[in-house]
């Protein structure tokens, strides 16, 4: 028998038996050490990105609590990576309750740019907020209601809580059981995150909903503020109330809703600068876009297949998110058949009704692995919604987009591409009009300068010192290490607006300078009135 001279001799057997006990013990203390993290998260695409935050917190050897109601649509009862906290409730966000609304809200943006169609669209948007939060309040009012399942909480002696301030449900949890809080935000309950807790000025900083970049003329500016106004609005007049009701009946008066919610201890931000404009930031957040992104693993067969049919031509994907399952039957026929036009394979998910124009050249899937179809050589182009998640891939893999916003901050974060060269912007109501979508995508596919700034985005997206995920799991465990990270809070969210802004500063300089001014002019006027009326006597 032939014997290797390169055969590694095996270790004595008390060696072995060392390096298993070793082992054992490094097991053990992990799981000694790990954390206990308790997570109330949103549903649909923000579900998408806290699960993977999830498994990463589980690969560390945390232990994770998910909070979720009894009709939750993505947050599965059984996994491996967490535990289910289930609350019942009567209603919840789920495909019943927001379709109706995508319905309206397509149909008013088919409509047209006019003011009355912008009105329908505010209101209808305004209208699902209220809603939205209505149903979060009733949920966290179900919770604290529940003195065994608060207790049970409580007992459990969580080191965190991470929630998705997009809903607040969580921030008063983490008050409730007197806990660190860590957002994994983006939006909170009203707007964009940075707008509560880092200086904002409206002058570069653009508005959600606004359609604008940071440079400004001065009608934008204009507008931008209107925008801001708006939000304002919305907050203090539709969502703030219903949240500091529930502060009111069981933290009583003195607790405010807005200081909760400024008052994390971190922010990790699901954007960076490499998407997001330049703005003022604070020590407490910390950015980690595109912490979700990875290298593209292997496709299954049957999608290699397809896209190693396409040739030299390569292959288009198209995704609206996991929101918007279909569109109306004439706008999907009219994007069927601009695909059919094309040279290129087209992988299309879509839940609705088999397009009547579908061509051969296109694939119709119930879902896909976007990212590693993203990452796929072949890939030349995709077609997106605009929601963060897939644009922060996308950029990782420098891949062009044709943008097709439908609601909310779509078409704002897709504006940020197009400001960078990467991705051109179409309505809704311009998708079925004069062969729209077909320009667009051949522009996209033509014109190099679209992939190359993608291209460019992706090695500025990469080169960082850690990787978004790594730095997102350090700052997490170490609001664990330290109870909280209150040094690096601003009191600036305990200021009432006018100390803020110094208001009530420049107020007592105004009154100051009027109480030295005013005496002296009023006691120069007197001489000179004396003075006059005396060379009046005089004349005389």
């Amino acid at each position: 028998m032939y014997v290797s001279p390169f055969r590694l001799k095996m270790p004595p057997r008390g060696s072995v038996t060392l390096l298993l006990f070793f082992s054992i013990m490094f097991l053990s203390w992990r799981i000694g050490h790990g954390g206990k993290i308790l997570i109330v998260p949103l549903e649909g695409s923000h579900w998408v990105n806290m699960d993977i935050l999830i498994k990463a917190l589980h690969s560390r050897g945390h232990f994770v609590d998910v909070v979720r109601t009894n009709k939750s649509w993505y947050i599965k009862d059984d996994s491996p990576h967490y535990k289910t906290v289930t609350v019942p409730v009567t209603e919840a966000f789920n495909p019943d309750f927001i379709n109706p609304i995508l319905e309206r809200i397509i149909d008013t943006e088919r409509g047209g740019s006019s003011f009355l169609n912008f009105a329908s669209l505010q209101v209808e948007m305004f209208t699902a907020m209220f809603n939205i939060h209505g149903i979060m309040c009733k949920m966290a009012t179900k919770m604290f209601e529940d003195k065994d399942l608060m207790n049970s909480l409580k007992e459990r002696e969580y080191d965190l809580v991470l929630t998705d301030p997009a809903w607040g449900a969580g921030i008063m949890l983490a008050h409730a059981l007197k806990l660190p809080l860590v957002y994994n935000v983006r939006w909170i309950t009203s707007g964009e995150g940075h707008l509560a807790v880092a200086p904002s000025p409206l002058s570069y900083i653009p508005m959600t909903g606004s359609g604008l970049s940071d440079k400004m003329t001065f009608m934008q500016r204009v507008k931008n503020v209107i925008f801001y106004v708006i939000w304002q609005a919305q907050d203090v007049f539709l969502i703030d109330p219903q949240y500091q009701a529930v502060c009111d009946k069981f933290f009583g008066p003195e607790v405010r809703y807005s200081d909760l919610l400024k008052g994390a201890d971190l922010w990790l931000m699901r954007v960076d600068f490499v998407f997001e404009f330049p703005r003022p930031t604070m020590p407490n957040v910390v950015y980690m876009g595109g912490f979700q992104c990875k290298p593209a693993e292997p496709l299954p067969e049957h999608l290699e297949e397809f896209v190693q049919s396409s040739g030299e031509h390569g292959v288009i994907i198209m995704s609206l998110g996991t929101f918007v399952s279909e569109l109306p039957a004439d706008m999907t026929n009219e994007i069927a058949a601009a695909f059919a036009k094309l040279p290129q394979k087209v992988i299309w998910r879509y839940k609705g009704d088999r397009p009547a124009s579908l061509g051969n050249n296109t694939l119709i899937v119930d879902w896909m692995p976007q990212n590693d179809l993203l990452g796929h050589p072949k890939i030349k182009l995709f077609v997106a919604h605009g929601g963060t998640n897939g644009l922060q891939e996308a950029i990782y893999h420098g891949v062009p987009i044709v943008g097709l916003p439908i609601f909310f901050d779509q078409y704002d974060n897709l504006l940020r591409l197009k400001e960078r060269g990467g991705a051109k912007i179409l309505t809704l109501n311009a998708v079925d009009k004069d062969d729209n979508f077909l320009k667009a995508i051949q522009e996209v596919l033509n014109e190099p300068s679209y992939r190359m700034n993608m291209q460019r985005l992706s090695r500025l997206h990469r080169d960082t010192p850690m990787k978004p995920m790594d730095t997102a799991l350090f700052w997490i465990e170490f609001v664990m290490r330290h109870k909280g990270a209150a040094h690096l809070r601003t009191e600036s969210y305990r200021l009432p607006w006018y100390s803020y802004h110094s208001v009530d500063v420049v107020l007592s300089f105004l009154a100051t300078v009027a109480a030295i001014t005013f005496p002296s002019l009023l006691f120069f006027r007197c001489v000179c009135l004396e003075k006059c009326l005396k060379r009046k006597v005089n004349k005389k």
